[in-house]
């Protein structure tokens, strides 16, 4: 699974709708408005393949009314506690 985020800029009044449609689309697995950066609303997405996010951000979020700006961060890796006990169970029991 590749995960990437989506900072988008947002006209003011297009912010809850912009977080709304965002949300519903495939590859979106959350979508959150923000305080405190340079971005309105971040977009969590979770896909099998680049050209996912690629799909994702330029043939749906792009389209969106309001968007003044994306950008687009791939990870690398990714951690969670979850993640982190998984890879340790079984070992010294």
């Amino acid at each position: 699974m590749i995960h990437a985020f989506v900072l988008m800029n947002v006209a003011p009044e297009h912010i809850a709708e912009v977080a709304e449609r965002t949300a519903a689309f495939d590859g979106v697995q959350s979508a959150h408005s923000v305080a405190g950066s340079e971005a309105d609303v971040v977009a969590v997405l979770a896909v099998s393949s680049h050209d996912e996010i690629a799909a994702v951000v330029t043939e749906h979020l792009v389209t969106l009314p309001g968007i003044l700006s994306t950008r687009t961060m791939i990870a690398f890796r990714s951690y969670s506690p979850d993640e982190l006990d998984a890879a340790w169970e079984g070992i010294g029991d």
